[in-house]
């Protein structure tokens, strides 16, 4: 197997031959430490919203497409909203909303992170390609089902696109400074292509196997510098004549720009500009990476102008 030293912020296509078995393996480091750190969210929030742009990065990965891929999750729980998504060209980004007096109501004393149906509520997830004015959008949506993220997913596949899939996300603090680590492992079946000439029962077997080889995998190696994808997927299916892609670098960078918040203010209403140059300076703060935009009174005339 070829070297590869990039341990962050890559996701790693393999397959499994001979029996058609595809995955990619998600590592994020600085990407996703940078995501969570710009809100101060409480530790379960935190978490699950990794969680989130781990499967999302992960997803995005596996899809041909030239625009955005989004991941949002809706309930009546505690966690009001997740949404992450990706650029074609590797840009990450996500946020999350909260009611922080419920979300103490159901965190246990211990410092555990609670289930996902007690965080999400009862809801839906969706993924949606955007690939701009032109070309309709994808999008799918199942309920919320299952103990974790992963398990939601796992659900989407079997209900909306037939296929099976498992997939593991781990999000945890590493090092001294307690910087954000996240990591996924997912494998698919794929129906066999050209060449392949396997019987029923070997792929059922090989399916059997590389579960189990997959649920091998622990939380800290999802999510060790130490550990290149590479080498991983060595260690865990050397057996199985694992083959590896090009990897795929990704990295924390939010779209928002004054030009872009600008935009959206001149559709506002006429009365609401007026009733926001009462004030000295309106701000408005992008939910995804926390930055903050002032607009005197004289830049709101300017922007309802224009």
């Amino acid at each position: 197997m070829e070297t590869d030293l990039r341990t962050d912020d890559v996701v790693q296509p393999f397959q499994l031959d001979p029996f058609a078995l595809r995955g990619r393996l998600v590592r994020l480091g600085p990407t996703v430490d940078r995501i969570l750190a710009q809100h101060d969210y409480p530790e379960p929030v935190a978490t699950l919203l990794g969680e989130a742009i781990t499967l999302a990065v992960m997803l995005a990965g596996a899809l041909k497409y030239d625009g955005v891929f989004t991941l949002q999750t809706k309930g009546d729980g505690p966690v009001r909203l997740l949404v992450a998504d990706v650029k074609t060209d590797g840009a990450v980004r996500g946020y999350a909303q909260y009611d922080a007096k419920r979300l103490g109501e159901i965190v246990p004393e211990n410092g555990e992170s609670p289930s996902v149906p007690k965080l999400l509520g009862a809801g839906y997830i969706a993924f949606t390609v955007d690939q701009g004015d032109e070309t309709p959008r994808y999008q799918g949506i199942v309920s919320i089902t299952g103990a974790t993220l992963a398990e939601c997913a796992q659900h989407y596949f079997r209900q909306s696109e037939q296929l099976q899939a498992g997939l593991k996300l781990a999000v945890a603090r590493a090092g001294e400074e307690g910087a954000w680590r996240a990591g996924g492992l997912m494998l698919q079946r794929v129906p066999p292509e050209g060449g392949y000439a396997v019987i029923a029962d070997d792929v059922e077997d090989a399916w059997r196997r590389v579960m189990v080889l997959m649920s091998s995998t622990t939380a800290a190696e999802l999510v060790s510098p130490d550990l290149p994808p590479r080498r991983l997927l060595w260690r865990l299916f050397h057996e199985e004549e694992v083959r590896v892609y090009q990897t795929h670098a990704v990295e924390a960078r939010c779209r928002c720009s004054r030009e872009r918040i600008a935009g959206i203010l001149k559709a506002f209403p006429v009365d609401e500009i007026d009733e926001m140059k009462k004030e000295a300076v309106t701000t408005v703060t992008c939910e995804f990476c926390n930055t903050r935009y002032e607009f005197a009174a004289a830049d709101l005339e300017r922007i309802a102008s224009a």
